[in-house]
């Protein structure tokens, strides 16, 4: 059986071979391949600081599909290309995190508010009001051991201050909870009724509401260990709307495992949060002035230019 280069079949499975190469042979092994390096102190500096392996997912557009050849480039296929769209990706994660940091912060601070209000300050400790007792024992338990880690001042001022409830108040609890972590519980609330107090003041649907923030802790996840984003295909979506009726219509039906749709999400989100937010703005120039990015690529829709997200107020941006 013909087998791929540097691997050796052993029965049914494979036994990894490849050599690691230096960065010279690196650099040789990319020229070979067809990529124009003109400067190779550069690319050497930058492969050094980098990895090949991290740039490697940045060099499969630009790889010909067409030829026969394993990993050989398009013509014309330049270092510098591929390094302008490891540094927009970076830049794109980082407006990413931004938006994501505040949608969770709400999301918090909508789940603590309003439940704490409907049930007392400590109604997460009855697993009466969450669908699965087994689960809701798992996540109280998670909670116990990340609030006996915390240095935060307002654990420890309860701790010191009152000795019942063994757990703070809601509205400090939650702010220990990982983003993960509030998801779960979100989902795990027992009655529709008590999910849609959290997402109506977004608009949105309950079902909505679930499936975005779990769809979020996953993007979340990616941003947070620097991993490729501007182009991957998502292994956990997020449903797609059909109301409210202006946001559905930005969504792009035929691209939901990819981050483009993420991105209106998190926009239409922002406007809520921060009416007249710079967000949209500062996210449409970056891909407008990112001239190797094809927003198609990214799941946006080719009139994506003239969605009303972008339209920032003058003395807003």
């Amino acid at each position: 059986m013909r087998t791929p280069a540097g691997y050796l079949f052993l029965g049914e499975t494979m036994k990894f071979k490849k050599p690691p190469l230096t960065i010279d042979d690196q650099i040789q092994l990319l020229r070979q391949r067809g990529m124009d390096i003109p400067d190779p102190d550069r690319a050497r500096r930058y492969l050094s600081h980098i990895s090949y392996f991290r740039l490697r997912g940045y060099w499969i557009p630009f790889e010909n599909k067409e030829n026969g050849k394993d990993h050989h480039f398009m013509d014309g296929t330049t270092f510098d290309a591929v390094l302008n769209l490891y540094i927009f990706d970076r830049k794109f994660r980082l407006l990413m995190l931004e938006a994501i940091e505040r949608i969770e912060i709400s999301f918090r601070a909508h789940f603590a508010n309003e439940l704490g209000v409907a049930y007392g300050s400590h109604f997460y400790l009855d697993p009466n009001y969450f669908y699965r007792a087994d689960l809701h024992e798992n996540l109280l338990n998670s909670l116990g051991s990340e609030i006996n880690r915390s240095t935060e001042l307002f654990i420890e001022h309860y701790n010191k201050t009152y000795d019942d409830p063994a757990l703070p108040p809601i509205w400090a609890s939650a702010e220990v909870m990982s983003f993960g972590q509030l998801s779960l519980w979100y989902k795990n609330l027992k009655t529709r009724h008590d999910k849609n107090r959290i997402a109506i003041p977004y608009g949105i649907d309950e079902s909505l509401l679930r499936s975005f923030m779990h769809h979020l802790t996953f993007i979340r996840n990616i941003t947070a260990h620097h991993g490729r984003l501007w182009n991957r295909r998502m292994t956990i979506t997020m449903r797609m709307p059909r109301k409210p009726k202006a946001l559905a219509a930005m969504l792009n039906p035929d691209a939901t495992r990819y981050v483009g749709n993420t991105v209106i999400m998190l926009g239409y989100f922002l406007q809520l949060i921060s009416p007249g937010t710079s967000w949209p703005h500062r996210m449409h120039q970056l891909i407008t002035n990112s001239p190797g990015i094809r927003p198609t690529a990214m799941g946006l829709q080719k009139n994506w230019q003239h969605l009303p997200l972008w339209k920032v107020p003058d003395g807003n941006r």
